[in-house]
């Protein structure tokens, strides 16, 4: 996880594949700019899809179909034509592990803390251009976009102790105890603030944070 110990961390509990994370990747980035220097920001992957739920997107289409202009409405981002078409086609497997490995080796290259950006990266190849998130050769499409390298990217994604530690991660979401993706938590020393469960737009989540980071401090100075 990227933490300056310093610094409050905003932990973002979410998963590629969840739609309303969709919404709420571009919040949490924006956050990350708009905080810079203030706070860090976790992307944590929960392993919505994963074990025996892995399969075929035409199992939950009718469902993941029906929320989409919902969330389109609430969130205001776009589901591209391609993934409606994959929907519709229906072979597509969902599976959260892949996605999730992308994120694991994001965070071992990338130098900067750029890790909510790649989260919504990773939604917007998925959810907007229909990308297969089972294919390297879409990673190594990102890992190029963010500056990295490709070839060992590629080669720590496939690697068995990568998958370890992204089934690690989802274990260790499970035991925070939480219910839905996705999640967002203010961390301050060991005291930690939950500040929005499920999709909260910009102006409402920057103030939610900012109430947490006071009432951070009242307690901490008492």
């Amino acid at each position: 996880m990227e933490q300056t110990p310093d610094l409050p961390e905003l932990l973002y509990i979410f998963d590629p594949l969840c739609g309303w994370c969709y919404g709420m990747s571009p919040v949490v980035e924006q956050i990350q700019n708009e905080f810079q220097g203030r706070l860090t920001v976790s992307v944590l992957s929960g392993g919505m899809v994963t074990g025996l739920n892995v399969g075929s997107i035409r199992q939950d289409w009718e469902y993941i179909s029906a929320a989409l202009e919902q969330v389109e409405k609430v969130a205001g981002v776009q589901f591209g034509q391609a993934f409606r078409e994959l929907g519709a086609e229906g072979s597509r497997v969902q599976d959260s592990e892949p996605p999730s490995r992308a994120l694991t080796v994001f965070r071992q290259l990338d130098p900067y803390n750029q890790t909510a950006s790649f989260a919504h990266a990773l939604q917007q190849a998925y959810f907007g251009e229909g990308k297969d998130l089972n294919d390297p050769d879409t990673y190594a499409v990102l890992a190029a976009d963010f500056g990295l390298n490709v070839a060992e990217f590629q080669r720590r994604w496939a690697l068995p102790e990568t998958a370890q530690a992204t089934r690690q991660e989802f274990a260790a979401v499970g035991r925070i105890g939480v219910q839905g993706f996705p999640t967002t938590i203010l961390r301050v020393g060991n005291q930690g603030y939950l500040l929005a469960r499920g999709f909260m737009p910009y102006d409402a989540f920057a103030s939610s944070i900012e109430q947490a980071l006071q009432q951070a401090a009242e307690e901490g100075a008492k």
